[in-house]
């Protein structure tokens, strides 16, 4: 079992042409992704050799589902051309589009998520800026690398990409049901929220673990959603304890503006509301280990 990504996810990559798509696209087919197709209006029609397999680039995602029966889309496209290609997804009703590029305008993002509501939510969006996501042994969307662990009965949620691949690292030998990278801009797709409660519906998931970051209030959000809502073991980490007031660390949403938004208030309502909240990734990995006994 998995959330979001299964063995039978069928993924085409929008930008699959470019460097960064295609690194990827070779990295994802190599960990066992079904990569179906390519999109790029310019080669409509043509295929692309990647490594041995054949893969076919059609003009939108909308031929793509039509021809693959594709599910998900990954975006590896430039943040100027971002809004139009998930516009694109959503018009294209696909279920799932992962938004890995970074530096997005808030207002574009904020564009497409208002456009998707009023078009009924039928595409989940995760990201943007975002490492993506991955179902061990099973699926790969994105650019999490797939050999840092193994399918196992830990869910995974977190606003960090490089705290996402630490923690699957160093719980590696228990291994992970899902891993979901949601980035860390001010305004995304899929929350702590969604995940959390995908976790809990989830048979195969026994435990969650949830990596949060200053800035905003996603993780007291999710604090007490916890607390109504969820009833497995949940583990926390909160990124920037000594992050200084009024200055952007890293993603666009981790800044702290008065005594909103730090780590120790984020720290402090998840405790609040049962979840063990490790000081360190690596006292949180430890954490988790001695929940899933």
């Amino acid at each position: 079992m998995a959330i979001f990504l299964t063995k039978d996810s069928k993924v085409i990559v929008q930008g699959m042409t470019g460097s960064e798509g295609m690194k990827h696209t070779r990295r994802m087919l190599a960990s066992g992704t079904d990569i179906v197709g390519g999109v790029n209006p310019r080669k409509a029609g043509t295929t692309v050799d990647v490594d041995g397999t054949e893969v076919p680039v059609f003009g939108t995602v909308k031929e793509a589902i039509e021809a693959t029966g594709a599910d998900v889309s990954v975006i590896f496209v430039p943040p100027a051309f971002t809004k139009s290609a998930v516009i694109e997804a959503i018009d294209a009703e696909i279920p799932l589009a992962v938004v890995i590029t970074e530096g997005v305008p808030v207002h574009d993002t904020a564009n497409f998520w208002a456009y998707n509501n009023q078009k009924g939510n039928k595409t989940r969006i995760i990201g943007p800026n975002c490492p993506g996501l991955i179902s061990p042994g099973q699926s790969n969307a994105g650019i999490i690398p797939a050999d840092i662990t193994k399918a196992g009965r830990i869910g995974l949620v977190s606003k960090s990409g490089t705290l996402t691949y630490q923690m699957m690292y160093e719980l590696s030998d228990i291994g992970f049901s899902s891993a979901v990278g949601i980035g860390g801009d001010p305004v995304i797709g899929t929350t702590h929220i969604d995940a959390l409660q995908a976790f809990q519906d989830d048979p195969e998931t026994d435990i969650i673990v949830m990596i949060g970051e200053i800035g905003g209030d996603a993780e007291e959000r999710a604090a007490a959603y916890i607390k109504e809502h969820i009833t497995k073991p949940v583990v926390g980490y909160v990124a920037g304890f000594t992050a200084p007031e009024g200055k952007t660390m890293g993603h666009a949403g981790a800044i702290v503006s008065g005594s909103s938004g730090t780590a120790q208030a984020k720290k402090e309502a998840l405790e609040a509301a049962g979840v063990k909240v490790g000081k360190t990734p690596s006292e949180t990995a430890r954490l988790a280990r001695q929940l899933i006994g």
